[in-house]
Protein backbone atom coordinates (compact mmCIF):
# COMPACT_ATOMS: atom_id res chain seq x y z
CA UNK A 1 0.00 0.00 0.00
CA UNK A 2 0.68 3.69 -0.70
CA UNK A 3 2.37 5.29 2.90
CA UNK A 4 -0.28 8.24 3.49
CA UNK A 5 0.97 11.56 4.94
CA UNK A 6 -0.22 11.43 8.46
CA UNK A 7 -3.29 12.50 9.70
CA UNK A 8 -3.72 16.43 10.08
CA UNK A 9 -5.45 16.90 13.74
CA UNK A 10 -7.02 20.15 12.72
CA UNK A 11 -9.08 18.22 10.36
CA UNK A 12 -11.78 17.79 13.14
CA UNK A 13 -14.18 20.49 13.92
CA UNK A 14 -14.49 21.02 18.22
CA UNK A 15 -18.00 19.95 19.09
CA UNK A 16 -20.54 21.83 21.96
CA UNK A 17 -20.07 18.50 23.73
CA UNK A 18 -16.19 19.28 24.72
CA UNK A 19 -17.01 21.26 27.61
CA UNK A 20 -19.03 18.82 29.11
CA UNK A 21 -17.30 17.39 32.41
CA UNK A 22 -14.10 14.75 31.49
CA UNK A 23 -14.09 11.06 32.65
CA UNK A 24 -11.29 10.91 35.17
CA UNK A 25 -7.95 9.05 34.12
CA UNK A 26 -6.35 6.36 36.16
CA UNK A 27 -3.58 3.50 35.60
CA UNK A 28 -4.70 -0.21 35.94
CA UNK A 29 -2.00 -2.41 35.05
CA UNK A 30 -1.85 -4.88 37.38
CA UNK A 31 -4.89 -7.31 37.69
CA UNK A 32 -6.03 -6.06 40.98
CA UNK A 33 -6.05 -2.54 39.94
CA UNK A 34 -8.25 -3.63 36.91
CA UNK A 35 -10.75 -5.50 39.26
CA UNK A 36 -11.26 -2.99 41.21
CA UNK A 37 -12.09 -0.68 38.29
CA UNK A 38 -14.75 -2.94 37.42
CA UNK A 39 -16.05 -3.48 40.62
CA UNK A 40 -16.43 0.16 41.02
CA UNK A 41 -18.72 0.30 38.17
CA UNK A 42 -17.76 3.89 37.15
CA UNK A 43 -16.06 4.63 33.63
CA UNK A 44 -12.57 5.66 33.67
CA UNK A 45 -9.87 6.78 31.08
CA UNK A 46 -7.29 3.80 31.56
CA UNK A 47 -3.89 4.79 30.44
CA UNK A 48 -0.64 2.76 30.11
CA UNK A 49 -2.68 0.13 29.68
CA UNK A 50 -1.19 -1.35 25.80
CA UNK A 51 1.91 0.57 24.76
CA UNK A 52 3.52 -2.57 23.95
CA UNK A 53 1.26 -3.25 21.24
CA UNK A 54 2.79 -3.61 17.96
CA UNK A 55 -0.63 -2.33 16.39
CA UNK A 56 -0.56 0.83 18.57
CA UNK A 57 2.85 1.75 17.12
CA UNK A 58 1.82 1.17 13.53
CA UNK A 59 -1.09 3.17 14.41
CA UNK A 60 0.75 5.85 15.51
CA UNK A 61 2.80 5.61 12.51
CA UNK A 62 0.01 6.23 9.91
CA UNK A 63 -3.12 4.98 8.08
CA UNK A 64 -0.88 2.90 5.75
CA UNK A 65 1.27 1.05 8.38
CA UNK A 66 -1.55 -0.15 10.09
CA UNK A 67 -3.11 -1.28 7.30
CA UNK A 68 0.06 -3.44 6.09
CA UNK A 69 0.05 -4.48 9.22
CA UNK A 70 -3.25 -5.87 9.25
CA UNK A 71 -3.18 -6.86 5.85
CA UNK A 72 0.02 -9.21 6.41
CA UNK A 73 -2.14 -11.52 8.88
CA UNK A 74 -4.98 -11.55 6.59
CA UNK A 75 -6.28 -15.25 6.62
CA UNK A 76 -9.04 -15.02 3.47
CA UNK A 77 -11.92 -14.67 5.93
CA UNK A 78 -14.67 -12.05 4.72
CA UNK A 79 -15.17 -8.95 7.44
CA UNK A 80 -17.89 -7.30 8.49
CA UNK A 81 -18.44 -4.12 6.61
CA UNK A 82 -20.59 -0.86 7.70
CA UNK A 83 -20.97 1.95 4.90
CA UNK A 84 -23.31 5.21 5.05
CA UNK A 85 -23.71 7.02 2.80
CA UNK A 86 -22.29 10.77 1.97
CA UNK A 87 -25.60 12.50 3.05
CA UNK A 88 -25.67 10.78 6.80
CA UNK A 89 -22.34 12.89 7.95
CA UNK A 90 -20.73 9.60 9.36
CA UNK A 91 -23.74 8.98 11.54
CA UNK A 92 -24.66 5.25 11.79
CA UNK A 93 -28.60 5.90 13.18
CA UNK A 94 -32.12 5.35 12.10
CA UNK A 95 -33.73 6.63 9.19
CA UNK A 96 -36.73 8.39 9.43
CA UNK A 97 -38.91 5.50 9.70
CA UNK A 98 -37.25 4.28 12.43
CA UNK A 99 -37.49 0.67 10.46
CA UNK A 100 -34.22 0.89 8.83
CA UNK A 101 -30.75 2.42 9.64
CA UNK A 102 -28.83 4.80 7.88
CA UNK A 103 -26.02 2.06 7.50
CA UNK A 104 -25.72 -0.51 5.30
CA UNK A 105 -24.29 -4.49 6.16
CA UNK A 106 -22.27 -6.94 4.30
CA UNK A 107 -19.45 -9.20 4.29
CA UNK A 108 -16.06 -8.27 2.25
CA UNK A 109 -12.17 -8.85 1.67
CA UNK A 110 -10.01 -7.58 4.71
CA UNK A 111 -7.67 -6.65 2.27
CA UNK A 112 -10.04 -4.37 -0.35
CA UNK A 113 -11.74 -3.15 2.40
CA UNK A 114 -8.42 -1.41 3.89
CA UNK A 115 -7.74 -0.30 0.23
CA UNK A 116 -10.93 1.89 0.05
CA UNK A 117 -11.19 3.04 3.52
CA UNK A 118 -7.39 4.42 2.89
CA UNK A 119 -8.37 5.97 -0.57
CA UNK A 120 -10.91 7.42 1.50
CA UNK A 121 -8.89 9.90 3.63
CA UNK A 122 -9.08 13.62 2.89
CA UNK A 123 -11.69 13.14 0.07
CA UNK A 124 -15.14 15.52 -0.01
CA UNK A 125 -18.48 14.02 0.17
CA UNK A 126 -17.84 10.59 0.16
CA UNK A 127 -19.22 7.73 2.00
CA UNK A 128 -18.29 6.42 5.20
CA UNK A 129 -16.69 2.97 5.53
CA UNK A 130 -15.88 0.86 8.51
CA UNK A 131 -15.09 -2.42 9.46
CA UNK A 132 -17.03 -3.06 12.80
CA UNK A 133 -17.01 -5.88 15.35
CA UNK A 134 -14.12 -7.98 13.43
CA UNK A 135 -13.30 -10.83 15.80
CA UNK A 136 -9.95 -11.08 15.62
CA UNK A 137 -9.56 -14.43 17.38
CA UNK A 138 -11.13 -16.08 14.36
CA UNK A 139 -10.24 -13.50 11.53
CA UNK A 140 -6.28 -12.41 12.57
CA UNK A 141 -5.05 -14.56 15.34
CA UNK A 142 -1.77 -13.53 14.99
CA UNK A 143 -3.18 -10.31 16.03
CA UNK A 144 -4.26 -12.05 19.58
CA UNK A 145 -1.24 -12.90 19.86
CA UNK A 146 1.15 -10.09 19.29
CA UNK A 147 -1.17 -7.53 20.84
CA UNK A 148 -2.16 -9.29 24.13
CA UNK A 149 -4.50 -7.81 26.81
CA UNK A 150 -3.80 -10.43 29.92
CA UNK A 151 -5.64 -8.37 32.50
CA UNK A 152 -8.65 -10.54 30.82
CA UNK A 153 -9.74 -14.13 30.70
CA UNK A 154 -8.30 -15.73 27.36
CA UNK A 155 -11.74 -16.82 26.25
CA UNK A 156 -12.49 -12.70 26.26
CA UNK A 157 -11.76 -12.17 22.35
CA UNK A 158 -11.11 -8.90 21.23
CA UNK A 159 -12.80 -6.93 18.45
CA UNK A 160 -11.33 -4.55 15.39
CA UNK A 161 -13.00 -1.13 14.58
CA UNK A 162 -11.88 0.48 12.01
CA UNK A 163 -12.81 3.36 9.50
CA UNK A 164 -13.52 7.09 8.51
CA UNK A 165 -15.42 9.42 10.84
CA UNK A 166 -18.35 7.22 12.36
CA UNK A 167 -20.60 9.09 14.40
CA UNK A 168 -22.04 5.71 16.60
CA UNK A 169 -25.68 6.83 17.85
CA UNK A 170 -26.33 6.56 21.30
CA UNK A 171 -26.69 3.15 22.84
CA UNK A 172 -26.01 0.39 25.50
CA UNK A 173 -23.97 -2.68 25.72
CA UNK A 174 -25.15 -5.70 28.57
CA UNK A 175 -21.43 -6.03 28.60
CA UNK A 176 -18.68 -4.19 30.33
CA UNK A 177 -16.47 -2.80 27.48
CA UNK A 178 -12.73 -1.93 27.17
CA UNK A 179 -12.13 0.11 24.49
CA UNK A 180 -8.65 0.64 23.35
CA UNK A 181 -7.76 3.20 20.69
CA UNK A 182 -4.95 2.15 18.16
CA UNK A 183 -5.04 5.02 15.60
CA UNK A 184 -7.01 8.47 14.93
CA UNK A 185 -8.83 9.97 18.23
CA UNK A 186 -12.77 8.75 19.73
CA UNK A 187 -14.88 10.96 21.57
CA UNK A 188 -16.74 9.17 23.88
CA UNK A 189 -20.08 10.87 25.48
CA UNK A 190 -21.17 8.51 28.33
CA UNK A 191 -24.87 9.04 30.53
CA UNK A 192 -25.47 7.07 33.64
CA UNK A 193 -28.02 4.07 33.06
CA UNK A 194 -30.83 5.92 34.76
CA UNK A 195 -31.26 8.23 31.82
CA UNK A 196 -32.61 5.97 29.75
CA UNK A 197 -36.12 7.98 29.95
CA UNK A 198 -34.19 11.48 29.03
CA UNK A 199 -32.74 9.73 25.70
CA UNK A 200 -35.64 8.83 23.80
CA UNK A 201 -34.18 5.22 22.61
CA UNK A 202 -35.85 3.63 19.82
CA UNK A 203 -37.43 0.55 18.95
CA UNK A 204 -36.26 -2.54 21.44
CA UNK A 205 -37.04 -4.56 18.56
CA UNK A 206 -34.80 -3.44 16.00
CA UNK A 207 -31.50 -3.93 17.85
CA UNK A 208 -29.61 -2.16 18.85
CA UNK A 209 -31.89 0.29 20.37
CA UNK A 210 -30.53 3.78 19.70
CA UNK A 211 -31.16 7.60 20.74
CA UNK A 212 -33.19 9.26 18.47
CA UNK A 213 -31.20 12.37 19.81
CA UNK A 214 -28.26 13.89 17.77
CA UNK A 215 -25.67 15.18 20.37
CA UNK A 216 -23.79 17.03 18.92
CA UNK A 217 -26.77 19.05 17.29
CA UNK A 218 -29.83 18.41 19.33
CA UNK A 219 -33.48 19.35 18.65
CA UNK A 220 -34.83 20.32 22.28
CA UNK A 221 -38.12 21.25 20.84
CA UNK A 222 -38.70 17.70 19.92
CA UNK A 223 -36.67 16.17 22.50
CA UNK A 224 -36.73 18.21 25.54
CA UNK A 225 -35.61 15.75 28.21
CA UNK A 226 -32.65 15.61 26.83
CA UNK A 227 -31.22 18.80 28.77
CA UNK A 228 -31.34 16.87 31.68
CA UNK A 229 -29.10 14.08 29.80
CA UNK A 230 -26.95 16.52 28.78
CA UNK A 231 -26.68 18.00 32.28
CA UNK A 232 -25.80 13.80 34.01
CA UNK A 233 -23.55 13.52 30.74
CA UNK A 234 -19.91 13.05 31.05
CA UNK A 235 -17.28 13.18 28.29
CA UNK A 236 -13.75 11.53 27.24
CA UNK A 237 -11.34 12.13 24.54
CA UNK A 238 -8.87 9.59 23.87
CA UNK A 239 -5.99 9.43 21.87
CA UNK A 240 -3.98 6.44 20.53
CA UNK A 241 -2.76 4.45 23.47
CA UNK A 242 -5.69 5.21 25.54
CA UNK A 243 -8.35 3.02 27.05
CA UNK A 244 -11.54 3.13 28.44
CA UNK A 245 -13.73 1.02 30.84
CA UNK A 246 -17.32 1.34 30.28
CA UNK A 247 -19.49 -0.59 32.68
CA UNK A 248 -22.40 -2.43 31.43
CA UNK A 249 -25.38 -0.38 30.66
CA UNK A 250 -24.30 2.69 30.58
CA UNK A 251 -25.24 4.56 27.68
CA UNK A 252 -22.71 6.04 25.27
CA UNK A 253 -22.30 7.84 21.93
CA UNK A 254 -19.05 7.04 19.87
CA UNK A 255 -17.58 9.70 17.40
CA UNK A 256 -14.24 8.90 15.60
CA UNK A 257 -12.79 12.46 15.24
CA UNK A 258 -10.30 11.89 12.39
CA UNK A 259 -10.38 10.70 8.61
CA UNK A 260 -8.78 7.32 9.89
CA UNK A 261 -9.76 5.30 13.23
CA UNK A 262 -8.83 2.49 14.62
CA UNK A 263 -10.13 0.79 17.79
CA UNK A 264 -9.95 -2.99 19.84
CA UNK A 265 -12.68 -3.19 22.34
CA UNK A 266 -13.48 -6.53 24.60
CA UNK A 267 -16.87 -7.16 26.20
CA UNK A 268 -17.34 -9.13 28.64
CA UNK A 269 -19.63 -10.06 31.79
CA UNK A 270 -23.18 -10.93 30.26
CA UNK A 271 -23.03 -15.00 31.24
CA UNK A 272 -26.46 -15.44 32.54
CA UNK A 273 -29.03 -17.39 30.40
CA UNK A 274 -32.29 -18.11 29.95
CA UNK A 275 -34.71 -17.33 32.99
CA UNK A 276 -31.73 -15.62 34.76
CA UNK A 277 -30.69 -13.42 31.56
CA UNK A 278 -31.58 -9.77 32.98
CA UNK A 279 -32.98 -8.66 29.18
CA UNK A 280 -35.25 -11.55 29.08
CA UNK A 281 -36.72 -10.95 32.69
CA UNK A 282 -37.68 -7.52 31.27
CA UNK A 283 -39.04 -8.31 28.17
CA UNK A 284 -40.96 -11.37 30.44
CA UNK A 285 -42.33 -8.14 32.73
CA UNK A 286 -43.32 -5.76 29.17
CA UNK A 287 -45.46 -8.81 28.19
CA UNK A 288 -46.95 -9.67 31.58
CA UNK A 289 -47.21 -6.35 33.86
CA UNK A 290 -47.35 -3.21 31.72
CA UNK A 291 -50.85 -3.84 30.40
CA UNK A 292 -52.23 -4.94 34.36
CA UNK A 293 -54.81 -2.32 35.56
CA UNK A 294 -53.31 0.42 38.14
CA UNK A 295 -53.29 -1.00 41.02
CA UNK A 296 -52.05 -4.30 40.03
CA UNK A 297 -48.88 -2.75 38.78
CA UNK A 298 -48.95 -0.80 41.92
CA UNK A 299 -48.64 -3.98 43.44
CA UNK A 300 -45.67 -5.30 41.51
CA UNK A 301 -43.69 -2.12 41.63
CA UNK A 302 -44.05 -2.83 45.41
CA UNK A 303 -42.94 -6.45 45.12
CA UNK A 304 -40.29 -5.32 42.49
CA UNK A 305 -39.21 -2.38 45.44
CA UNK A 306 -38.94 -4.63 47.91
CA UNK A 307 -37.84 -8.30 47.14
CA UNK A 308 -35.95 -6.92 44.31
CA UNK A 309 -34.21 -4.00 44.40
CA UNK A 310 -34.26 -3.26 47.99
CA UNK A 311 -31.90 -4.35 50.95
CA UNK A 312 -33.26 -8.43 51.20
CA UNK A 313 -31.88 -8.17 55.06
CA UNK A 314 -34.98 -5.72 55.83
CA UNK A 315 -37.58 -7.35 53.41
CA UNK A 316 -36.98 -10.88 54.93
CA UNK A 317 -35.55 -10.70 58.08
CA UNK A 318 -38.70 -11.50 59.95
CA UNK A 319 -38.31 -14.67 58.14
CA UNK A 320 -36.05 -17.63 59.83
CA UNK A 321 -33.12 -17.53 57.26
CA UNK A 322 -33.92 -21.52 56.75
CA UNK A 323 -37.19 -20.50 55.75
CA UNK A 324 -36.97 -17.30 53.43
CA UNK A 325 -36.02 -19.32 50.25
CA UNK A 326 -36.35 -17.58 47.17
CA UNK A 327 -36.06 -14.37 49.48
CA UNK A 328 -33.25 -15.47 50.83
CA UNK A 329 -29.39 -16.59 49.83
CA UNK A 330 -30.23 -20.13 47.69
CA UNK A 331 -27.86 -22.58 47.74
CA UNK A 332 -26.63 -23.97 44.26
CA UNK A 333 -28.78 -26.54 44.73
CA UNK A 334 -31.61 -24.58 45.46
CA UNK A 335 -30.63 -22.52 42.94
CA UNK A 336 -30.84 -24.69 39.74
CA UNK A 337 -34.20 -26.43 41.28
CA UNK A 338 -35.73 -22.81 41.20
CA UNK A 339 -34.39 -22.36 37.96
CA UNK A 340 -36.08 -25.31 36.54
CA UNK A 341 -39.16 -24.50 37.81
CA UNK A 342 -39.28 -21.38 36.47
CA UNK A 343 -38.55 -22.62 32.77
CA UNK A 344 -41.15 -25.22 32.84
CA UNK A 345 -43.68 -22.57 33.64
CA UNK A 346 -42.12 -20.77 30.86
CA UNK A 347 -42.75 -22.98 28.40
CA UNK A 348 -47.00 -23.71 28.98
Amino acid sequence: MVEPARLDRSMAPRSPLDPLPRIGARGASAPTDFAALVASETPAVVKGLFDDWVALAAGRHSPGRLNTYLAGMDRGLPVPVMEAPARARGRFAYRTDLREFTFTKRQAPLRDTLARIEGLIGRGDVPTLAIQMLPLADALPDFVRQNPMPLLPADVGPKLWLGGAVKTQTHNDRDHNLACVIAGRRRFLLFPPDQVANLYIGPLDNPPPLSLVDPEDPDFDRFPRFREALAAARVAMLDPGDAIFIPRYWWHHVASLDPYNAMVNYWWGDAAIGVEKPNNVFLAALLALRDLPPGERAYWRAMFDTHVFGDPELSAAHIPEALRGALGAMRPDARVAFRRQLTAAFRT
